[in-house]
């Protein structure tokens, strides 16, 4: 098989970028004391990577609460005024990551942004990436609110290939969680996963790392495609 190449890295955010899960966490978890409960570590760890309603889902059946569709509707709008609030106040990045975007940005390789978060988040956090970079991070972003299907669904890396002009094979995802590893594997990229607290499958094509610490483009060019696996 001929050599992989490397023309785009497609970056999740949340848990991967940045150490922004722990805000949805730290909203869930107050959201659950409010019903009078407390949610286990356990459930936390199994909403990585996954859309709010399907997060909030996960909460109640560990509470073992049931709330009727407008309560949901409540619960859905006070964590998203939460966790606005705490990303407001500043966004941490993940050990190694800035470094890696940086790195993948000065040696001309193409970025995107493609997370389950809705838009007005995403402009939240982009203002702060902006202000710490200095320049605009990401050629293109896609958010949760954009597109016909959420992760583990292909559709998001999918919509930000077809922005880039780019196949998938030219490009590497890097992910924290098995639902977005899934969504850039079915779309056909290579992935890199750093997961938090969670066991994922070997596939052909995946690659698990400890941490984002030392990772660079030239790593990322190397690593096997599915087709060449």
């Amino acid at each position: 098989m001929p050599p992989t190449t490397l023309q785009a890295v497609l970056f999740d955010m949340d848990g991967t970028l940045l150490a922004t899960e722990q805000y949805w966490d730290e909203a869930l978890a107050e959201l659950a004391a409010g019903w009078g409960g407390t949610v286990s570590a356990a459930a936390l760890a199994s909403t990585a990577g996954v859309d709010l309603d399907g997060a909030m889902d996960i909460v109640r059946r560990d509470v073992g609460v049931q709330r009727t569709p407008a309560q949901a509707r409540d619960d859905a709008e006070w964590v998203i005024g939460r966790v606005t609030a705490l990303m407001a106040r500043s966004v941490t990045w993940q050990p190694g990551a800035r470094e890696l975007l940086t790195e993948c940005l000065a040696s001309g390789l193409r970025t995107a942004l493609v997370t389950t978060t809705y838009r007005p988040l995403v402009e939240l956090v982009l203002g702060h990436l902006r202000a710490d970079l200095g320049t605009e991070p990401f050629e293109v972003t896609v958010c949760g609110d954009e597109v016909p299907a959420l992760k583990p669904d292909p559709a998001p890396y999918l919509q930000a290939l077809a922005a880039l002009g780019l196949d998938a094979a030219d490009c590497v995802v890097v992910e924290d969680s098995h639902t977005g590893s899934r969504a850039g594997l079915a779309a056909g990229c290579r992935v890199l996963v750093v997961p938090h607290g969670q066991q994922l499958p070997s596939t052909p094509g995946l690659t698990v790392g400890d941490s984002l610490v030392g990772v660079g483009p030239g790593y990322l060019a190397a690593l096997p495609h599915p087709a060449v696996v």
